[in-house]
Protein backbone atom coordinates (compact mmCIF):
# COMPACT_ATOMS: atom_id res chain seq x y z
CA UNK A 1 0.00 0.00 0.00
CA UNK A 2 1.40 3.35 -0.80
CA UNK A 3 2.09 5.83 2.04
CA UNK A 4 1.40 8.58 -0.39
CA UNK A 5 -2.13 7.41 -1.46
CA UNK A 6 -2.87 7.83 2.35
CA UNK A 7 -1.13 11.36 2.86
CA UNK A 8 -3.04 12.12 -0.32
CA UNK A 9 -6.22 10.92 1.47
CA UNK A 10 -5.54 12.53 5.01
CA UNK A 11 -4.74 15.87 3.11
CA UNK A 12 -7.84 15.73 1.48
CA UNK A 13 -9.98 14.71 4.82
CA UNK A 14 -8.65 15.78 7.54
CA UNK A 15 -9.62 19.77 7.29
CA UNK A 16 -12.92 18.11 6.74
CA UNK A 17 -13.05 15.80 9.80
CA UNK A 18 -11.46 18.87 11.85
CA UNK A 19 -14.11 21.93 10.85
CA UNK A 20 -17.02 18.88 12.15
CA UNK A 21 -15.33 18.99 15.68
CA UNK A 22 -13.39 15.67 15.81
CA UNK A 23 -10.01 14.45 15.24
CA UNK A 24 -8.33 12.68 12.53
CA UNK A 25 -6.38 9.76 14.49
CA UNK A 26 -5.26 7.25 12.06
CA UNK A 27 -6.49 5.53 8.47
CA UNK A 28 -5.72 2.43 7.27
CA UNK A 29 -5.99 0.97 3.69
CA UNK A 30 -5.44 -2.78 3.23
CA UNK A 31 -7.12 -5.92 1.49
CA UNK A 32 -8.83 -8.13 3.53
CA UNK A 33 -11.05 -11.13 2.70
CA UNK A 34 -14.26 -9.14 1.50
CA UNK A 35 -12.05 -6.61 -0.42
CA UNK A 36 -10.44 -2.83 -0.07
CA UNK A 37 -10.94 -1.37 3.29
CA UNK A 38 -10.38 2.27 3.82
CA UNK A 39 -10.36 2.93 7.02
CA UNK A 40 -10.77 5.85 9.20
CA UNK A 41 -10.70 6.32 12.71
CA UNK A 42 -11.78 9.74 14.18
CA UNK A 43 -12.02 10.93 17.89
CA UNK A 44 -13.60 13.74 19.88
CA UNK A 45 -13.96 14.85 23.50
CA UNK A 46 -16.56 13.56 25.11
CA UNK A 47 -17.24 10.75 22.89
CA UNK A 48 -17.93 9.81 19.00
CA UNK A 49 -21.53 8.78 17.96
CA UNK A 50 -22.79 6.71 15.65
CA UNK A 51 -24.11 9.96 14.14
CA UNK A 52 -20.51 11.37 13.66
CA UNK A 53 -19.38 8.38 11.98
CA UNK A 54 -22.39 7.98 9.62
CA UNK A 55 -21.99 11.88 8.60
CA UNK A 56 -18.17 11.70 8.05
CA UNK A 57 -18.29 8.26 6.03
CA UNK A 58 -20.86 10.62 4.01
CA UNK A 59 -18.99 13.24 3.77
CA UNK A 60 -15.31 11.55 3.10
CA UNK A 61 -17.00 8.61 0.64
CA UNK A 62 -18.31 11.62 -1.46
CA UNK A 63 -14.87 13.51 -1.03
CA UNK A 64 -12.89 10.55 -2.45
CA UNK A 65 -15.29 10.05 -4.93
CA UNK A 66 -14.88 13.38 -6.76
CA UNK A 67 -11.04 13.62 -6.35
CA UNK A 68 -11.31 10.09 -7.58
CA UNK A 69 -7.99 9.01 -5.38
CA UNK A 70 -8.81 5.44 -5.44
CA UNK A 71 -10.05 3.69 -8.90
CA UNK A 72 -11.59 0.14 -7.79
CA UNK A 73 -13.96 -0.32 -5.36
CA UNK A 74 -13.35 -0.49 -1.69
CA UNK A 75 -14.99 -0.38 1.81
CA UNK A 76 -15.66 2.47 3.54
CA UNK A 77 -15.31 2.33 7.10
CA UNK A 78 -15.13 5.06 10.20
CA UNK A 79 -15.44 4.52 13.70
CA UNK A 80 -13.89 5.60 17.10
CA UNK A 81 -10.44 4.31 17.82
CA UNK A 82 -11.57 1.88 20.81
CA UNK A 83 -10.42 1.22 23.89
CA UNK A 84 -6.91 0.47 22.83
CA UNK A 85 -6.37 3.60 21.36
CA UNK A 86 -3.87 3.97 19.08
CA UNK A 87 -0.99 6.84 19.85
CA UNK A 88 0.59 8.48 16.79
CA UNK A 89 1.13 12.52 17.10
CA UNK A 90 3.87 14.28 20.15
CA UNK A 91 0.21 15.41 21.84
CA UNK A 92 -1.20 11.78 22.20
CA UNK A 93 1.94 10.85 24.22
CA UNK A 94 1.97 13.85 26.36
CA UNK A 95 -2.17 13.38 26.42
CA UNK A 96 -1.86 9.43 27.76
CA UNK A 97 0.60 9.60 30.28
CA UNK A 98 -0.11 7.73 32.79
CA UNK A 99 -2.08 4.89 30.80
CA UNK A 100 -0.38 1.36 30.03
CA UNK A 101 1.11 1.43 26.40
CA UNK A 102 2.09 -1.21 24.09
CA UNK A 103 4.96 0.02 21.74
CA UNK A 104 6.47 -1.79 18.38
CA UNK A 105 9.88 -0.21 16.69
CA UNK A 106 10.83 -0.53 13.26
CA UNK A 107 14.52 -1.91 14.64
CA UNK A 108 15.83 -3.40 18.12
CA UNK A 109 15.88 -1.06 21.12
CA UNK A 110 18.86 -2.97 23.27
CA UNK A 111 18.17 -5.56 22.13
CA UNK A 112 13.77 -5.36 21.81
CA UNK A 113 11.41 -4.39 19.53
CA UNK A 114 8.23 -5.19 21.75
CA UNK A 115 7.74 -2.50 24.47
CA UNK A 116 4.87 -2.62 27.17
CA UNK A 117 4.75 -0.33 30.24
CA UNK A 118 3.27 3.08 31.89
CA UNK A 119 3.66 6.08 29.67
CA UNK A 120 5.45 8.76 30.91
CA UNK A 121 5.11 11.16 28.15
CA UNK A 122 7.35 13.04 25.06
CA UNK A 123 9.86 15.40 25.49
CA UNK A 124 12.66 16.10 22.90
CA UNK A 125 11.83 14.24 20.17
CA UNK A 126 11.32 10.57 22.14
CA UNK A 127 8.49 8.50 23.89
CA UNK A 128 9.17 8.25 27.38
CA UNK A 129 8.06 4.72 29.55
CA UNK A 130 8.51 2.85 32.72
CA UNK A 131 8.95 -1.12 31.90
CA UNK A 132 9.62 -3.51 33.94
CA UNK A 133 11.38 -0.58 36.57
CA UNK A 134 13.53 0.85 33.92
CA UNK A 135 12.81 4.03 31.98
CA UNK A 136 12.89 3.63 28.36
CA UNK A 137 13.30 6.69 25.38
CA UNK A 138 12.18 5.70 22.51
CA UNK A 139 12.44 8.22 19.28
CA UNK A 140 9.24 8.48 17.75
CA UNK A 141 10.49 7.77 14.30
CA UNK A 142 11.58 4.53 15.32
CA UNK A 143 7.78 3.86 16.47
CA UNK A 144 6.02 1.38 14.10
CA UNK A 145 3.09 0.82 16.45
CA UNK A 146 1.83 2.45 19.63
CA UNK A 147 -1.44 1.99 20.83
CA UNK A 148 -2.81 2.65 24.50
CA UNK A 149 -3.64 -1.11 26.35
CA UNK A 150 -6.51 -0.98 28.14
CA UNK A 151 -6.31 -4.14 30.84
CA UNK A 152 -9.86 -5.56 31.63
CA UNK A 153 -9.80 -6.03 35.48
CA UNK A 154 -10.23 -9.26 36.40
CA UNK A 155 -13.55 -10.61 37.22
CA UNK A 156 -14.09 -13.42 39.59
CA UNK A 157 -17.63 -15.34 39.79
CA UNK A 158 -19.27 -15.64 43.13
CA UNK A 159 -19.94 -19.00 43.67
CA UNK A 160 -22.92 -19.50 45.39
CA UNK A 161 -23.81 -23.41 46.90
Amino acid sequence: MSTNLIESIRALTEPLIVSEGLELIDIEYLREPQGWILRFYIDKQGEVTLDHCSQISKQIGDLIEVKALIPHSYILEVSSPGLNRPLKKEKDFITYAGQTIKIKTFKPINQQRHFQGTLLGYQDGKVMMRSDNEEIHIPLPLIAKANVHYQFPDIKKNKHN
